[in-house]
């Protein structure tokens, strides 16, 4: 009789305990950024995936994605990627690209560790930097810069008209050169990537209900921001300024979306895979490494080499991709760029990205 009475004592403490908790389905829904160029953008061909989920050398890696062939689309983690919207599965592409990027290894992993919905709000487009194209708008240049730089494009355009001439005259064949932008398009130019991204964020946060209904009615949390870019500061002396400007973009985006501690995740530029970096390359992986140790960063921004989780297979092979085609598709999905479309690659990334966002929220 003791016994039962204190088993059912046991049972309304629980009940209790329970009822003062908040149910998981009152948690706002936990949204996360990531944002950048190429290489945030989706680079797998899901037909390397369709082989690599099979193969027994990394079929364990991947069996976490799929369910007796059949690609999983989770129902308690979205994604909202520049007008195409839903559950998280490396199938979202399809029929636009057929391709899939970081976003699902670290989607999955945030998905397994939080009890509450996720969502990833994506904007990434290709061929830009963040000297111009995601240029904050603390760094934007003064009217007389822009003039400048209107006179120094104009005087190379006309070098370029001249040089189109001559071919033109001799009967070669020339490319005519575009002419040369104006201060006002300049300027336009110039940030132009920075509003966009920050404009559909947004537009997302705002309009979270409608986008996705399985959502309606919940609030959300900003939990954190994952930047994927670098490649085109390499060119025009940009890589010299990357560091003052990512860290004005990391404090710019804070202000903008009105979170001064949002947890910042930063990708080192890594395509040198295995090889030491050099050049601007090095220039760039540098600014983002210092970008952690900046006191105003400390402990709320983490820098993720990615030349660390090198796919070796793929990067032996790229060399002879072109002799050896059968082997590539089962490889890699790009060549030379990309991190060579590599699955592997993209999905220690992702990881990667997602246990260092974990770090810098304390979970």
């Amino acid at each position: 009789m003791k016994l039962v009475a204190q088993t059912c004592l046991a049972c309304v403490m629980i009940l209790l305990v329970g009822l003062s908790l908040p149910a998981v389905a009152d948690k706002p829904v936990r949204v996360f950024i990531l944002a950048g160029q190429s290489n945030m953008q989706c680079k797998v061909q899901l037909k390397l995936l369709d082989h690599q989920i099979k193969d027994a050398k990394t079929a364990e890696m991947f069996s976490y994605l799929h369910k007796d062939g059949d690609y999983i689309t989770r129902d308690d983690v979205f994604m909202d990627y520049l007008g195409k919207r839903g559950g998280l599965t490396p199938a979202f592409e399809v029929g636009r690209s057929n391709r899939y990027g970081v976003e699902i290894s670290f989607g999955h992993k945030m998905g397994d560790y939080f009890d509450e919905p996720v969502l990833l709000i994506k904007t990434a487009w290709g061929g830009k930097s963040i000297g111009r194209d995601f240029l904050p708008p603390s760094k934007m240049l003064s009217d007389d810069q822009f003039k400048q730089l209107a006179i120094e494009a104009k005087a190379k355009y006309e070098q370029q008209l001249e040089n189109y001439k001559a071919k033109v005259a001799e009967g070669k064949k020339a490319r005519e050169p575009k002419p040369a932008p104006s201060a006002e398009e300049l300027k336009e130019r110039h940030g132009y990537f920075y509003r966009e991204m920050v404009s559909e964020v947004k537009a997302s946060l705002a309009e979270m209900g409608e986008r996705f209904p399985q959502l309606k009615g919940k609030d959300y949390e900003l939990s954190g921001f994952v930047w994927h870019q670098g490649w085109n500061d390499q060119y025009g002396g940009l890589e010299l300024s990357y560091e003052e400007n990512m860290e004005a973009f990391i404090k710019d985006v804070r202000k903008e979306l009105n979170a001064p501690k949002l947890p910042f995740v930063i990708a080192v530029m890594g395509q040198n895979g295995s090889k030491e970096p050099k050049g601007a390359m090095l220039t760039i992986q540098q600014a983002q490494l210092a970008q952690q140790d900046k006191p105003a960063f400390k402990g709320n921004v983490k820098a993720v080499r990615t030349d660390v989780m090198v796919d070796k297979a793929a990067e032996e092979l790229i060399a002879t991709w072109r002799q050896n085609i059968e082997q590539w598709e089962k490889t890699g999905s790009d060549h030379g760029y990309h991190y060579y479309g590599s699955a592997i690659w993209h999905h220690r990334m992702g990881q990667a990205f997602a246990d260092a966002m974990l770090e810098l929220m304390g979970e």
